[in-house]
C-alpha cells in the first residue's frame, strides 16, 4: 500500500508539472549606479545624495567646476554656498564660475575689467544715441519751418489770384473826377468873376497893344 501510494504521489506531482503553468519569474532588479558630480569626481572623492555641490556641478560640465576651483577653492566654494539660501545658490555659482573665467583671462583686473569695459560701451551707445536724437530734432523743426513756408506761399497765392479775379470782374468807370475836367458851373463862375473886375481887364491889355 505504501508503494502505491508513493507511485500516485510521485504521478500526480509529475502530472501537475506536466500540465500546469511554468511559475512566475523572479522580479529583475535594477541596479542604479549614481554618476559622481564633477566637483567629487576632480576631488577624487566619493559623491554621496547630500553632496551639496552635485546640483550646481553635474558630471557633464567639469570645466565649470575646474574654472571655480582654480580661482577659489573647492572649500571656499562649498562654504560661499552654506552661507547663502538654497534659491540663491544657483546664481552665485554662475557668478563665481563667471568671475574666476574673467580672473583667468585678466589676472590683473578680472572681473573688473569687464565691468569697466562694458560701462565703457555703453557711455559710448549713450553719446551717440543721445546725439542721433539731437539730429532727428533738428530734422523735425527743419521739416515743420518748410511746411509752414509752403503754407504761406500757398496762402499768399491765393490771396493774389482771388485779388486779380476780383480786378477782372470790376467795371471800369471814368468820371469827370478822374480826368480833373472841371465842372460847368466852375467855367461860369469864372466868367462872372472876371466881368464884376473890370481892373483886371486893364491888365491884360498892354499885352494886345
Amino acid at each position: 500500500m505504501e508503494g502505491s501510494d508513493t507511485n500516485n504521489t510521485t504521478y500526480s506531482n509529475s502530472t501537475s508539472t506536466s500540465s500546469g503553468d511554468p511559475p512566475p519569474p523572479a522580479a529583475a532588479t535594477v541596479a542604479v549606479v549614481m554618476s559622481p558630480c564633477a566637483a567629487c569626481k576632480i576631488l577624487r572623492r566619493r559623491c554621496t545624495e547630500k553632496c551639496m555641490l552635485a546640483p550646481y556641478f553635474p558630471p557633464t560640465e567639469p570645466t565649470k567646476f575646474t574654472i571655480a576651483h582654480r580661482v577659489f577653492g573647492a572649500s571656499n566654494i562649498v562654504k560661499f554656498l552654506q552661507e547663502i539660501p538654497e534659491s540663491q545658490r544657483a546664481d552665485a555659482v554662475s557668478s563665481m564660475v563667471y568671475e574666476a573665467s574673467a580672473r583667468i583671462r585678466d589676472p590683473v583686473y578680472g572681473c573688473a575689467g569687464a565691468i569697466c569695459q562694458l560701462q565703457k560701451q555703453v557711455n559710448e551707445l549713450r553719446a551717440q544715441l543721445a546725439k542721433t536724437q539731437a539730429e532727428v530734432a533738428t530734422m523735425q523743426f527743419q521739416q515743420a519751418n518748410l511746411v509752414a513756408l509752403i503754407y504761406m506761399e500757398m496762402a499768399q497765392q491765393q490771396s493774389s489770384q482771388q485779388q486779380q479775379q476780383e480786378f477782372e470782374s470790376s467795371p471800369q468807370q471814368s468820371s469827370m473826377e478822374d480826368f480833373n475836367v472841371p465842372s460847368p458851373h466852375y467855367q461860369q463862375s469864372n466868367i462872372n468873376y472876371f466881368e464884376d473886375n473890370p481892373s483886371l481887364n486893364s491888365l491884360w491889355e498892354p499885352l494886345w497893344t
